[in-house]
Parts: C-alpha cells; structure tokens; sequence
C-alpha cells in the first residue's frame, strides 16, 4: 500500500480518484476537463491524497486548508473521503487518515476535520474508529445557486 499526496502533474491519479468517489458516493456528477484538474492541484489551498495498492488508485480524500482570522496556523477540511468497496473494512482508510493527520501536524495546521452525515451510520462508525480526539453534531444548512 502506497499512500501519497498528489502534485499538480499527477492528473491521472487524480481522475481515478475523482472517479472513486462518484461511484462511493453515487453522485451523478461529470469529471471536470484537465486543465481544471491541474488548477485544482495548482491550488495551495486544496490537496488531495490517494491511496494505492499494486500501483492502482483504490482511495483517497481531499482536503480544504482554510486560513483563519484568529490565529496564524491553517484548518485541514478533510472532504470526501473514500475507498473502493473491495478495500473497505481492510484498514485502508484508517491508515490514509493517520497519514493525513500526520502530514498536517508536521505542517503547521492547528487541527483536521471531517464531517459526516449523521444518518450515515457506516461512516460515522468509521470515524469513531479512527481516533478523533472530538466529535461535534451540527447542522448543515446549504444554499443552492442554480
């Protein structure tokens, strides 16, 4: 198992991931075009992570660094995280959240985050068992712009 943070040149990676998480997540959205994607990874404020096994990506997240107003070190939003269904519940995903984490602390961020769905029973349960130090129940409001 390799796990890795990707760099702007790695799009292919990228899109395997991306389409990881449409079919975890069953979303009916479309992959963005090449040039978007490297934008994407260009960005100093967004990271993604994949993990992968014989050299094929079978997982990942990204990650949302939000810079604060109080204080001087930045917030990782982990956002969707996701593995293949064939590498769920093998400790691939644990793993590649400990990484996370570490690649976070050893870069200056005050803490991580992830949110889940409370109705989402499997991935709450996953997220209990990786060692969160808090959890939070909020809720999430949404405006929608279309």
């Amino acid at each position: 198992m390799e796990i890795k943070k990707l760099k702007s040149s790695e799009i292919a990676d990228f899109k395997a991931l991306i389409n990881v998480l449409l079919r975890v997540f069953e979303s009916p959205d479309e992959m963005p075009d090449d040039q978007y994607l490297k934008g994407l990874l260009s960005n100093r404020d967004f990271m993604a992570f994949v993990v992968k096994i014989n050299d094929k990506v079978v997982g990942g997240l990204t990650v949302y660094i939000l810079p604060r107003y109080v204080g001087s070190q930045p917030i990782a939003y982990i956002y969707d995280v996701g593995m293949d269904p064939d590498f769920q519940r093998k400790g691939f995903g644990q793993a590649l959240l400990r990484e996370v984490c570490q690649f976070c602390k050893i870069n200056g961020f005050e803490y991580a985050y992830v949110e889940a769905e409370s109705d989402d029973t499997e991935a709450v349960n996953f997220y209990r068992k990786t060692g969160a130090n808090h959890e939070l129940k909020a809720i999430h409001f949404t405006y929608l712009f279309k």
